[in-house]
């Protein structure tokens, strides 16, 4: 009797200590038109990282750049005199001032540069794990921006992995 309670209670207790899954609604970024719900990004944790489980539509078949940005906003702001959509997400989140995009398994980059989104020709969206976030409640206050373009995982050629423009974001609350 004292073997199953105890395992009672040790189940109990790693259930109340599971997170429940971060919801962020996203949507394609357009400073014309207005900006238009695409869909959602659940955020699990694994004990391999935060997976991040894409349920979109409407993206192309493609490779694109996928980040966590630094603040909770996906506004318009200026930069360089210009408005861009999505710019109030602020640059890749780098808690630890990295000034480096090195891709999501380097610990000398951006703690916010996560796997690509990778889009079948049929609009599935497959998952992705970010090994080097351990805990997703570090991620509340942030945003979620996937880029136009693919991610090199470095600043080379271009900066922060040539991704180009921000196309589409979701805050993560």
């Amino acid at each position: 009797m004292k073997k199953l309670i105890a395992t009672l209670l040790c189940c109990l207790s790693a259930h109340a200590f599971a997170q429940n899954p971060i919801i962020v609604p996203v949507s394609l970024l357009d400073l014309e038109k207005g900006d238009t719900p695409i869909g959602e990004i659940h955020i699990s944790q694994s004990k391999h990282g935060a997976v991040f489980t894409p349920h979109l539509k409407g993206l192309k078949a493609g490779i694109y750049g996928f980040h966590v940005h630094e603040h909770p906003s996906c506004a318009p702001a200026p930069n360089k005199g210009k408005l861009v959509a999505g710019h109030g997400a602020g640059g890749h989140w780098d808690p630890h001032k990295t000034g480096a995009h090195k891709g999501p398994w380097d610990d000398n980059g951006h703690l916010g540069d996560l796997p690509a989104l990778a889009v079948a020709a049929n609009g599935h969206v497959q998952s992705v794990v970010a090994p080097r976030i351990k805990n997703i409640n570090t991620l509340r206050g942030h945003s979620l921006m996937i880029h136009e373009g693919g991610d090199n995982y470095s600043d080379h050629p271009s900066a922060l992995g040539g991704g180009g423009g921000r196309m589409a974001c979701g805050v993560i609350r």
